[in-house]
Parts: C-alpha cells; structure tokens; sequence
C-alpha cells in the first residue's frame, strides 16, 4: 500500500507520501509561476526510492484555488493514473483544510461537535465556502463548494447560529497535503476506486469574468 498526493492550487507546490503503516512524509515547495518547469523533476525525487509502479492510488487537490496550478497538477495526476492503471482520488481544497482544523482543534473531543465552515479568498471579491459536518473524522458537506460575496457568507453562517467552527484557508494552502492524502485513503478504505477520468479540477470561476 503506498498513496501519493500531489497539491499544485496555489503558488505552492506540495507533495505527501505515505505507505499507511508507519512510513509518512510530505514537503512543500514554492515555485510560483515556475510550477510546470519543476513540477515532474520535483515528483520523480520526491518518490525515490520507490517506483511509478510501487503507487497503489493517487490523489490530487482539485481546487478551488488557483486557475493554472490546479489544472497543472490535475492534468499530472490524470495522466500518471491512467498510465500506472491505479485508482486516482480528486479532494477538495477546502475538504482538505477542514480536515486540518479538525485535528489541530481536536474538534472531535467537542460535545455536540462543530461544523467547519471554510472560507477562501477568490478573485472579483468573493469568497470560496463549503461547510462541512464531522462525523467519527469523516467529512459530510451539509454546503459544497460555491463561490459568494463575502456579505452572502456571512448571511449563510448566520443561519447556522451555534455549532460552526469557521476557517479562513490562507494562501499556504499546499501544507495541507497531507489531508488530501488523508482523505483519499478514507475513500480508499471505504471501497472506492475512483477512475482517472472521473477526477476532474473545480475552478468555482473563471479566470476572466
């Protein structure tokens, strides 16, 4: 078993590892608009000393977040999927910093436990949202990703009243690689096996309005 998650949608390029039974590690490198140029080398590095062949699954960030990395390391993941024949896993970038606060919170000791409503900066003053129920560590989305005003964010959460721990996602959103990872072996033990076509990037907007 050894899982590799790839995290391009910010500035940030991240990478994690992991062979779920002791073995686990993770880095984040920043190569702004120079992603594409390193990317491949930084990936064939990163894995040694084990093969292509070695991966079990794969997993990538798709989005929201940044238009061209996220369609970069999409693409990557897709075509290493389809050519290795292994299952290719596509994460919410939001999922993936809820699952963050979760665990750096301990939100699950809270009694009753909170939501997670993340928010992140998106382009034309909005705001990337999703709201997510935790449930024994799994993630349900009671709100899936969408893009709002800031002022719509705040209406929604008022809703809520009590019991939603909110998250503001900063813009060093790759060191949350290893919850991709996280969350695509939790699929992977529940019994998916998401083909590589099925993994496809979400922008929530487009980069020119």
């Amino acid at each position: 078993m050894l899982g590799l998650a790839i995290h391009t949608a910010s500035p940030h390029l991240g990478l994690s590892l992991s062979d779920f039974a002791g073995e686990a590690r993770h880095q984040t490198w920043e190569f702004g608009r120079d992603l594409s140029v390193h990317l491949h080398n930084t990936l064939g590095d990163f894995i040694r000393p084990y093969t292509w062949r070695d991966l079990t699954f794969l997993a990538v960030a798709r989005g929201p977040g940044g238009f061209t990395g996220t369609r970069i390391g999409v693409v990557t993941a897709r075509t290493l999927a389809q050519q290795l024949e292994i299952p290719l896993f596509g994460i919410s970038t939001l999922a993936a910093v809820a699952l963050a606060a979760m665990v750096q919170n301990d939100l699950l000791a809270m009694q009753p436990v909170p939501a997670i409503a993340v928010d992140m900066r998106a382009q034309r003053n909005r705001r990337f949202t999703a709201i997510y129920k935790a449930d024994e560590g799994i993630l349900t989305p009671l709100q899936t990703e969408q893009v709002v005003k800031p002022e719509a964010w705040e209406e929604i959460l008022k809703q809520f009243e009590s019991g939603i721990f909110p998250v503001t996602a900063g813009d060093d959103i790759a060191k949350t690689v290893p919850q991709v990872l996280e969350l695509a072996y939790r699929k992977w033990q529940m019994g998916q096996r998401t083909p590589w076509f099925e993994a496809v990037p979400y922008y929530g907007q487009h980069p020119v309005e």
